[in-house]
């Protein structure tokens, strides 16, 4: 922390010159002594730091991640037998026990309900997680997931994620980014069922998988890759407070984000 030290001197130089300078400096060193001990108190409050802390994070994001989920399902009105089975096939690739199951399908309940607060349950996921734009990410990859799985994303499901992104952060261009990365998984799993693609079609889904346009440069493709993978890394996710239930999904995204990776570089020659 050094901002305080640096007002503090600029204010003391202007208001009584050279020896204001060192006043202020001082001052201002206390100054951020003080916000730095407050940090570190909110840090260990989130418990990154700390087992019991870890598990908070991990039942916050949990809680949060289905009855948020139900929200979205319910913004068009009633709630479809495919979007229920979306949400129950998200519960099953996660493997969850029976238990985790039915605290899923009560927070999924929870968030049908009118009046349920979207805004502030999201703000206060965003603190338990101490803010970490990860697991913020890795949260809303799996709420358009499950959307887009329900029957394709409507007008009033995409304003409503967006409505998500904004407190934690998320731009509109990431959120597009989010959604095309989820859309080449879907791509990725009816190519294997048996449905073609165009390569150009192809190789356009793995641009916007990267977040690039097809006229970057290589140096800017190698870093859009770099950046994707160590948001999605599994371990990593983990160990900042995501649930081990959800990492399945972590490595879903790192295999298409390589996968698109791997699409350009061939495509385009490069090492």
């Amino acid at each position: 922390m050094y901002w305080g030290k640096i007002i503090g001197g600029l204010l003391g130089l202007m208001l009584f010159g050279a020896a204001g300078l060192l006043l202020g400096v001082l001052i201002g060193h206390q100054f951020d002594r003080g916000v730095e001990r407050s940090l570190r108190g909110a840090r260990a409050g989130t418990g990154f730091s700390t087992r019991h802390g870890a598990r908070g994070v991990r039942e916050a994001f949990f809680r949060t991640t289905f009855a948020v989920m139900g929200h979205v399902a319910k913004v068009d009105g009633q709630v479809s037998e495919e979007e229920i089975r979306a949400a129950r096939g998200v519960m099953y690739h996660m493997h969850l026990s029976p238990e985790q199951v039915q605290i899923a399908i009560a927070q999924f309940t929870a968030g049908k309900q009118p009046g349920f607060a979207l805004e502030q349950v999201v703000e206060d996921l965003r603190r338990a997680c101490f803010g970490r734009r990860d697991l913020m990410r890795a949260f809303v990859e799996i709420q358009v997931q499950a959307a887009m799985a329900g029957g394709g994303i409507s007008p009033r499901e995409r304003e409503t994620l967006w409505r998500i992104c904004k407190p934690l952060g998320i731009s509109r261009v990431e959120l597009a980014q989010i959604e095309a990365l989820v859309r080449a998984q879907h791509a990725f799993q009816n190519r294997r069922a048996g449905a073609p693609q165009s390569p150009a079609r192809d190789l356009d889904e793995a641009y916007s998988v990267l977040g690039i346009e097809r006229t970057a440069a290589e140096k800017e493709i190698k870093i859009a890759y770099r950046r994707l993978m160590n948001q999605h890394h599994p371990d990593k996710l983990v160990a900042r407070g995501l649930p081990e239930s959800m990492m399945e999904n972590a490595r879903v995204r790192t295999r298409e984000i390589r996968a698109a990776y791997e699409k350009i570089r061939q495509q385009r020659g490069f090492r």
